[in-house]
């Protein structure tokens, strides 16, 4: 039968057993578990009124007390956990009192004083890596895509909390800044072929003079310029241009080759050409110098004898023409003489044919030399006989 069902016993019996009456075996009041708690607390802090006939106001007064001092306890509790850090081998920390920089904490076991300080800790010896890929404009006007990679460490960690609001996204944008410039600044070819290295040595000296500008506290480790290419919406085009600049660069290899071939062989002729130009001018100056001085001379001796080296004057000068003529006049002094004829020509070639023909040339020479020095010694006798009639 259950508790609560008509009967005997539904006055007497509780579900949990016990009766209803002074005699109680069930579970403890709530309101007494909490009174008792709130005693203990009380002696536990020093009060020593027990709960009496006239001592509620006090038992109260004192248990509010009580947990005044619990919670304030726990707040110092939490406070001393919150303060209470540690700093590792790797890290620095950097402590603002009212808003203003304090001190900069290395490696242990430190404490400071929140709300009025902040902290600001971080890993100062890992090196980060940010990376950074985009289109760029060369300086032969081509775009080129180019992926880059900065690898970083925090210097100054004072600088890097302080002075920028974000020195990461300040990071990020000089990268993009020095990045463009550069390449902004080399051709094509030099971005995708052999030039990267320079590339990022460039990019990194520049980017690090940003840095050091802004105060960022943060120290560029290593500029990585990986593979860069051209834009896929390009690349048919791009390699176009690719197969134009081999082709040109070919026609101007062999251009080189063939002027290599002739230039030298044109200096060759040309230095030919001086030299004979400067042979030409030495043999004509000691010429020149050669009959100046026979010149001064015959002048000399033409004052000692007029007479005598103006007759040989006429002598030789009459040998050197007969010798290249074939035929001579001949007359006397005033015109008194007949007029001599002398076929020297055909007296040459009668002359000729009757010797053997060996070497003409040379006998036809000898022969009119021959010829000339009689007709010389004939007209030297004609004069002389003229002078001694007179």
């Amino acid at each position: 039968m259950a508790w609560n069902e008509p009967g005997g016993n539904s006055n007497n019996q509780d579900p949990w057993g016990g009766r209803r009456g002074g005699d109680r075996k069930g579970p403890p009041d709530l309101d007494e578990a909490f009174r008792k708690l709130q005693d203990s607390l009380n002696g536990l802090f020093g009060s020593g009124k027990k709960r009496g006939g006239g001592g509620d106001d006090g038992g109260g007064r004192s248990g509010g007390f009580g947990l005044l001092g619990i919670g304030l306890a726990l707040l110092a509790v939490v406070w001393l956990y919150s303060a209470v850090y540690v700093v590792d081998e790797q890290e620095q920390a950097v402590v603002l009192r009212f808003g203003k920089y304090y001190e900069t904490v290395g490696p242990g076991l430190n404490i400071y004083f929140p709300p009025i300080d902040r902290k600001f800790q971080e890993n100062v010896t890992r090196e980060r890596a940010y990376s950074k890929q985009g289109q760029m404009l060369t300086e032969d006007e081509n775009i080129v895509e180019v992926p880059l990679t900065v690898q970083y460490k925090i210097s100054n960690l004072q600088d890097f909390v302080l002075n920028v609001d974000q020195p990461e996204v300040s990071l990020q944008h000089a990268t993009e800044s020095a990045l463009r410039h550069v390449v902004g600044s080399t051709e094509m070819d030099q971005v995708l072929t052999e030039g990267r290295e320079l590339m990022a040595s460039e990019i990194k000296e520049r980017l690090q003079r940003f840095l050091d500008t802004y105060r960022t506290g943060i120290t560029v480790t290593q500029v990585n310029v990986q593979s860069a290419a051209a834009p896929r919406e390009v690349q048919e085009a791009f390699d176009d241009v690719i197969r134009a600049r081999e082709d040109e660069q070919r026609a101007k290899n062999q251009a080189e080759a063939y002027a290599n071939a002739v230039v030298p062989e044109a200096r060759g002729q040309a230095q030919r050409i001086i030299e004979d130009a400067n042979g030409y001018r030495d043999e004509v100056i000691a010429r020149a110098q050669g009959e100046a001085d026979r010149f001064s001379k015959l002048l000399v001796e033409y004052h000692k004898a007029p007479e005598v080296t103006r007759q040989r004057l006429y002598l030789e000068t009459m040998q050197d023409v007969l010798a290249n003529t074939s035929k001579v006049l001949v007359s006397g002094k005033d015109g008194q003489s007949n007029l001599l004829y002398l076929p020297l020509d055909k007296m040459i070639d009668n002359r000729g044919t009757s010797q053997a023909p060996v070497a003409p040339a040379a006998s036809a020479a000898a022969s009119g030399s021959d010829l000339g020095s009689r007709v010389a010694t004939d007209l030297q006798q004609r004069n002389l006989r003229s002078r001694e009639s007179r």
